[in-house]
């Protein structure tokens, strides 16, 4: 539709106003948003939409996903399937997105094919400028210290960091994705300061962006001191690490719902490590220590974006309404929870109008049935979704 849409008569819920807006009109003329306004007034030749009952929300950024991966208790293994399959994956996964009003996805690690070059990159290529894909950007091939896991880019040492940071740029990555967590699971970061560092530098040099991986705090901390721009997962972080990272301007993406993704695993799999008395006890040890961490990255005034981890984690595509869920569990309140779905979600990403209504903005947006900001589970039912004015959903 890229003529004039009226949707009358909804509310509106933007991540910014704590409190839900009643009575509100949106137009859509030629796939952007021009006003949004209590005015009722008859819109002369625009279509309209009945939006009586439901709310109006950004679309959706999730800011930390995998399209090529499906998830799932054996989600490790899958990174290890046949480049065409991973593919078909993806695409599957993106409509998936599209349907639960995720118009952006973040994609922060792929496995490469057989020519080195990441999946994601060619997905990324495949479904750019679809009516019915979601917007992607896409950190190449994890950058990883050698031994952590085969479908990573292993480095030898922290200096090789450095190098292989710019060959994902160079292979066309629009940002980076290094892991500060051991290969041995131990609780210190395997590179030095001084070397992410260089890293930083080098990328920033490049006017790109990028994040770590860090489960651990002595990742985080790592992470936070070198400049990384963002924290992927932050599960242990203190209130001194999040001080730093607010320092330095570095972004926490939360991924708590990878935890509660394992919890439903004690029931449905015989895997030992979620299934055992043992298992079930280091996972609610986990998951305290993960709820902690966001109260910590709330109290330094940290900008908190959220992702699902679908595909690289246990979650499926189309989930993210789930981490909102458990954000608020945590401690944020529901318009914070909405924001790190929403527009700090496309700070991430660099693009002003990602998970942005304003208007002149393309006209992303998704309605729901029901309050998000009294009741965070009315993201999950979704009644409609456009894409720069088109109703993709």
């Amino acid at each position: 539709m890229k003529g004039r849409l009226l949707i009358r008569d909804a509310c509106l819920a933007d991540g910014h106003t704590p409190s839900l807006q009643v009575g509100v009109s949106l137009l859509i003329e030629n796939g952007r948003i021009a006003w949004v306004s209590p005015d009722q007034s008859d819109p002369g030749d625009a279509e309209v939409l009945d939006g009586g009952g439901a709310t109006i929300v950004p679309a959706f950024v999730d800011a930390h996903s995998h399209l090529t991966m499906p998830g799932g208790s054996h989600w490790i293994e899958r990174g290890s399937d046949p480049p065409d399959q991973l593919r078909e994956v993806a695409r599957r996964n993106a409509a998936r997105l599209v349907q639960a009003g995720i118009l952006w996805a973040r994609d922060v690690g792929s496995p490469a094919g057989p020519d080195g070059r990441a999946i994601s990159l060619e997905v990324r290529e495949e479904m750019a400028g679809r009516v019915g894909a979601p917007y992607i950007q896409v950190a190449g091939t994890w950058i990883a210290k050698d031994g952590y896991l085969p479908m990573t880019v292993a480095v030898a040492d922290g200096p090789a960091l450095r190098a292989a940071a710019l060959a994902q740029l160079d292979a066309g990555a629009d940002f980076v994705k290094i892991m500060l967590d051991p290969p041995d699971r131990s609780d210190r970061c395997p590179f030095a300061v001084d070397d992410v560092r260089l890293a930083c530098e080098a990328v920033h040099g490049r006017g790109r962006r990028i994040t770590a991986h860090a489960t651990i705090l002595d990742g985080a901390r790592v992470g936070a001191q070198a400049g990384v721009d963002s924290i992927e997962h932050g599960m242990e972080l203190d209130d001194a690490v999040a001080q730093t990272m607010r320092a330095n301007d570095v972004a926490l993406v939360s991924t708590l719902s990878v935890l509660a993704s394992w919890a439903t695993f004690e029931r449905t799999t015989r895997i030992e490590r979620f299934s055992s008395d043992e298992g079930r006890r280091r996972l609610a040890a986990r998951r305290e220590g993960a709820f902690a961490a966001i109260k910590a990255a709330r109290r330094a005034g940290l900008r908190i974006a959220a992702g699902s981890d679908f595909g690289g984690g246990s979650v499926r595509a189309g989930h993210l309404a789930w981490e909102v869920e458990l954000l608020v569990e945590a401690g944020l309140e529901p318009v914070e929870a909405l924001a790190a779905v929403t527009w700090r979600g496309g700070e991430l990403l660099g693009i002003e109008h990602a998970g942005r209504l304003q208007p002149g903005d393309p006209a992303d947006l998704v309605l729901v049935h029901g309050d998000p900001l009294t009741d965070p589970r009315a993201l999950w039912r979704v009644w409609a979704v456009f894409k720069a004015g088109e109703r993709v959903a």
